[in-house]
């Protein structure tokens, strides 16, 4: 799959596949029999190409990007490991969640998605202080994909950080990361 030119490459992001269905996620939420709420409610902020800086200490982090298309149709930044190979490409988020206003321990998801023109091996990790990390590891995302870091029990106060480090394979361009409360789950 080759790249097409920044100036016809409008993204529709209804088109990506997450790395972990509802139902995946849901289960390192809580138990089974679970019902889930509607997942529009619970976005927090959504950071990009266009919007590097949050509230607070919250950002974004680009390690050896090739290229940063601010004016694109879609904004993007396009990373090569093959172009790199002292170095991993990496895109990193750090969230500050007492920032927006959390003022007890909470439960956060971080959700990055891009576009890999190619089989790309990724390592999905962060840090959440006191908290704990669930969904981490190792991926093979190829197309317009999602990957999801779960951090579980973040105290107000943690400033957490999630990152996406290609370890292998093709060009990638990355378009955002979102950072959202867990969807609604009732028994």
């Amino acid at each position: 799959m080759k790249p097409t030119k920044f100036e016809k490459n409008k993204v529709n992001f209804d088109e990506f596949t997450p790395d972990i269905s509802t139902e995946e996620l849901a289960g390192t939420l809580a138990g089974p029999d679970m019902i889930l709420g509607p997942p529009w409610f619970f976005s927090i902020d959504t950071l990009s190409v266009t919007k590097t800086v949050g509230k607070g200490r919250t950002n974004l982090t680009f390690i050896k990007p090739e290229i940063v298309q601010a004016d694109a149709a879609t904004p993007y930044a396009g990373f090569n490991r093959q172009n790199s190979p002292q170095r991993n490409p990496l895109i990193q988020m750090h969230f500050d969640p007492a920032a927006y206003g959390a003022t007890a321990a909470s439960t956060y998801v971080m959700v990055f998605s891009i576009e890999a023109f190619g089989s790309s091996t990724f390592n999905l990790q962060g840090y959440a202080g006191a908290g704990t990390l669930a969904n981490t590891g190792s991926r093979v995302l190829n197309g317009k994909q999602t990957a999801s870091l779960t951090f579980k029990n973040v105290p107000p106060s943690q400033i957490i950080y999630g990152y996406l480090e290609q370890t292998a394979g093709a060009a990638w361009n990355y378009y955002s990361t979102s950072i959202r409360h867990p969807l609604i789950i009732l028994q």
